[in-house]
């Protein structure tokens, strides 16, 4: 294999790498816990971005079902976009694990 066109290969999927980081920038995941009475939405970023509680899950008599519903709902949403970003990147990279990404 010549090196130009290894090079040019590599700066297309570096091209591509580039482009789907910024797609996983835009994309939101969504997980939810105690049948959906707390809703959890994190970013591509991994940053919470909202949280939603149902009236009815709020028990004062009891904050610690709530607490642990919300910590549920978030680490799901957390796992699931971390899931959703390597399945974006390994699309690119052919599951080439590539120091960085």
């Amino acid at each position: 294999m010549d090196m130009k066109k290894m090079m040019r290969q590599a700066q297309k999927m570096q091209a591509q790498l580039a482009a789907a980081q910024d797609e996983i920038k835009d994309m939101t995941y969504e997980a939810s816990a105690g049948g959906g009475m707390v809703k959890a939405t994190v970013t591509g970023e991994m940053t919470l971005q909202s949280i939603s509680i149902d009236p009815v899950a709020v028990d004062p008599d009891d904050t610690e079902m709530l607490q642990d519903m919300v910590l549920a709902a978030v680490n799901e949403a957390l796992r699931g976009m971390a899931d959703l970003s390597n399945t974006r990147l390994n699309a690119v990279t052919g599951g080439m694990n590539l120091p960085g990404f």
